[in-house]
């Protein structure tokens, strides 16, 4: 099993396409209103939006994209208006993180886990 995608609500794709394309994935299906579809610049990974009438409550929707190169690839962000609630730091769960919102208040972390990623020292 592989996983293909992730796919997150939205009120308003025109709005949330091309804040996803500031970010750095490259849109490949345009459906509006209802649906769009990035590719992630590595890997085999798709990411989609969705139209929703309603956005979830409570804590939403977490998403992590994997940057080798975070702190320049936040810093490139920042110089193109995207702001973030938390800028790259190091976590004790040995991760090294930054933390935005999308339009629609999904949760964005752009991280880097290096070997930590898939075997941390707690692994089973």
């Amino acid at each position: 099993m592989n996983l293909n995608q992730i796919t997150v609500p939205s009120l308003n794709l025109e709005k949330s396409i091309p804040f996803y394309q500031k970010l750095g994935l490259q849109l490949i299906v345009e459906a509006l209103p209802h649906y769009a579809r990035f590719e992630c610049p590595e890997g085999d990974a798709t990411f989609s939006i969705h139209q929703v009438e309603k956005l979830p409550t409570g804590d939403g929707v977490h998403v992590y994209f994997e940057c080798s190169n975070l702190d320049e690839h936040v810093k490139a962000l920042i110089e193109k208006g995207i702001e973030f609630e938390e800028l790259p730091n190091d976590k004790n769960w040995k991760w090294r993180e930054a933390r935005l919102r999308d339009v629609d208040n999904n949760q964005i972390i752009l991280f880097f886990g290096g070997v930590n990623r898939k075997n941390p020292p707690w692994r089973i």
